[in-house]
């Protein structure tokens, strides 16, 4: 396992959208392949996504990304609610700890701001991720996005029972 001695984590920069965009496309399409056909993981990541769309939805989170020099290694992005909902890992950075990095980071800022419970809608993919960080299932859900299913889980951690 590689060290994280030269990762840096910054928040997110409106340069960083189309490195953002090309981070989560390719962590879905190279990461996820043992839990998901190629319909489902089109459906859920385009090969040309919208940019607009994403600036929109990465302009209403709180984002940081984790970089490596010029390489972007990761990214999370949460709501001021309490809401996890996006955690990608560039494929070459993959279990080496850089979303569990950029997970405590968050969650030190959203405790920071008082928060007594954090959630999110986890892949059958970050499922795991999750629960080694605290969170446990409230609801498995049933989702179409773009006309595939896909199941997903609705996680929570309480904050107070640590």
């Amino acid at each position: 396992m590689s060290t994280l001695t030269s990762i840096t984590i910054r928040k997110y920069r409106i340069q960083d959208l189309s490195p953002v965009v090309r981070l989560f496309t390719d962590s879905v399409h190279e990461l996820t392949a043992g839990a998901y056909d190629e319909t489902q993981r089109y459906a859920w990541a385009s090969r040309t996504p919208h940019l607009d769309t994403w600036q929109q939805r990465l302009q209403s989170l709180e984002t940081l990304v984790a970089e490596e020099g010029d390489n972007l290694a990761g990214f999370i992005s949460y709501d001021k609610d309490g809401t996890i909902d996006l955690v990608f890992t560039a494929p070459n950075y993959a279990r080496r700890g850089i979303a569990s990095t950029l997970y405590y980071e968050a969650e030190q800022q959203l405790r920071a701001m008082g928060l007594k419970e954090l959630k999110t809608e986890a892949s059958v993919v970050a499922r795991p991720f999750f629960e080694r960080h605290g969170y446990s299932v409230v609801d498995e859900q049933k989702v179409t996005v773009r006309g595939a299913q896909f199941l997903r889980y609705l996680m929570h951690k309480n904050l107070e029972d640590e």
